[in-house]
């Protein structure tokens, strides 16, 4: 017996989807333009709307910058699983790695007002509400599951001499490595989520550094630079052949 179809969206339901869709798109371009500065009333003025009409798409700017940032979160996030699930899996960790980070900097480098919009200066005025912590976290968790799955199998190999994080005395902060530890895929007791944690901060600086201008004058061929911070984050978090 064939299941049911679901019932195709009526004209009125497909007009309002494209038009949040071109609400998105026009402040998007204003985001890339003018910085946070995002007004509804701009937007609808470039739509050619009267500003009450927008705002039966959304009721205040916050809840259109909501939208936009979990739009970002989400596309980013699904970049990166396809990035990771590309890769052969046959002992390939450092190779997932690899192809995550890249991942991350090649969207932002293409879309460089959604990377400051989730990864740039905090908007004044606006407070991320909580359902924009799932998809917030979905780059990252993605980002880190080849250390997770590397430290469980046994092949994280820390490089000669190098130094280990230390045991926290700090009996909150331990508690919170743990819940982080847990939420990002690796066992409660996990070695690897410190250094992980760091390679995240490594990577999402150095694309700051390049996505936000700090690398203009300095280098040239920023995707040998930024290879290079992918492999230090590597080496810093023993995810390296023996």
């Amino acid at each position: 017996m064939n299941a049911a179809k679901s019932p195709a969206p009526s004209l009125r339901a497909r007009v309002r989807a494209e038009m949040i869709g071109e609400i998105k798109r026009v402040a998007l371009e204003h985001l890339a333009r003018d910085g946070s500065a995002l007004s509804l009333r701009a937007v609808a003025r470039d739509m050619g709307m009267v500003s009450s009409a927008i705002y039966r798409y959304f009721p205040s700017r916050d809840e259109l910058l909501t939208a936009l940032i979990i739009d970002a979160y989400n596309d980013l996030g699904e970049a990166v699983e396809k990035a990771d699930g590309d890769v052969d899996r046959r002992d390939a960790y450092l190779s997932r790695w690899f192809a995550v980070c890249h991942t991350i900097r090649r969207w932002a480098i293409a879309r460089p007002a959604e990377y400051a919009l989730i990864y740039g200066s905090p908007i004044p005025g606006y407070l991320a509400p909580d359902e924009t912590i799932e998809p917030g976290s979905w780059a990252m968790v993605a980002m880190v599951r080849c250390v997770a799955e590397a430290e469980a199998a046994g092949k994280i190999h820390a490089p000669e001499g190098a130094m280990a994080f230390p045991a926290t005395e700090n009996a909150a902060y331990a508690e919170e490595l743990r819940t982080v530890a847990v939420g990002m895929g690796f066992a409660e007791d996990s070695h690897a989520i410190e250094p992980a944690l760091s390679a995240i901060t490594h990577v999402f600086g150095a694309v700051n550094f390049e996505v936000f201008g700090r690398l203009n004058r300095v280098f040239e061929e920023r995707g040998e630079w930024f290879d290079r911070q992918v492999k230090e984050s590597a080496v810093a978090m023993g995810l390296t052949p023996r």
